[in-house]
């Protein structure tokens, strides 16, 4: 059962190319019964936003800007999220924005026990980003569309030099993590290693290094091999993850090494 969401979006802070995309992400997570966005709707500025508002049912909240360099916007969605919060009406929250004003909204409705999840630019500050449950980067949705562009013109399909690359620091986090709910022979559950990798992470999404799962961007990591097993009623394939045998040998005597 889908669980019911509040989207509260920043106006003022989040470009409009990509809503289309942006609601549809947030679809996978839950049914968005409310949705608003907040702004001056006098400036010029939002005026990118207007033909949008109504091809995707998005409330928009005129907020003026009564004193210079005082963002209204930011204090009228605060109340506003309080305000559904207390109403009960939903199971969590999509915050739009790349403000870290938005960072004790966010602490406070996961301590209410809501679910948040946070969209924003990659200039997001990373207090804003721990804040909720999980936070996806609206670069990836444009390296979506740019592909399925790609495809639908069936242009040979080439990788972007945008896609972060992965480093020593993000693997050893991916082994370390997989060593946390591995059994005694090594082996790891992927679908827990996705939800622990999430936990200590919020930001952390295969789509960020190119895959669109979790699944190929391990297959594409050379320390680590991935076994596919039948569940007990031999229906569905259950995917499992190890380090392999070489690295942890490595690790185990680099540990004896410095003692």
């Amino acid at each position: 059962m889908d669980i019911k969401l509040a989207v509260l979006i920043d106006g003022d802070n989040i470009p409009s190319a990509y809503v289309k995309e942006m609601m549809e992400e947030i679809a996978k997570y839950g049914n968005p019964t409310i949705k608003r966005i907040y702004g001056d709707w006098t400036k010029p500025n939002l005026n990118k936003w207007k033909n949008l508002l109504l091809q995707n049912a998005i409330t928009p909240i005129q907020q003026y800007g009564y004193t210079t360099g005082k963002n209204a916007t930011d204090s009228a969605m605060i109340i506003d999220a309080m305000d559904i919060l207390y109403s009960e009406k939903v199971d969590g929250f999509c915050l739009v924005s790349s403000d870290s004003d938005f960072t004790r909204l966010a602490t406070r409705l996961r301590e209410a026990g809501m679910k948040v999840y946070g969209i924003g630019e990659k200039k997001t500050p990373s207090p804003f980003i721990v804040a909720c449950d999980k936070f996806i980067y609206i670069e990836i949705l444009k390296h979506q569309v740019l592909e399925n562009e790609l495809e639908s013109t069936e242009k040979t399909k080439t990788t972007t030099n945008d896609y972060d690359k992965i480093t020593p620091k993000e693997i050893r986090f991916i082994a370390v993590t997989i060593e946390d709910v591995a059994d005694d022979d090594g082996w790891a559950f992927l679908g827990d290693v996705g939800s622990l990798l999430q936990k200590k992470q919020p930001n952390f999404d295969s789509r960020n290094y190119g895959f669109q799962k979790l699944t190929p961007l391990i297959k594409s990591i050379p320390d680590f091999e991935i076994e596919r097993r039948e569940d007990s009623r031999g229906r569905m394939k259950l995917i499992y993850v190890k380090l392999k045998e070489e690295v942890t040998n490595v690790k185990k005597n680099k540990a004896k090494t410095s003692r």
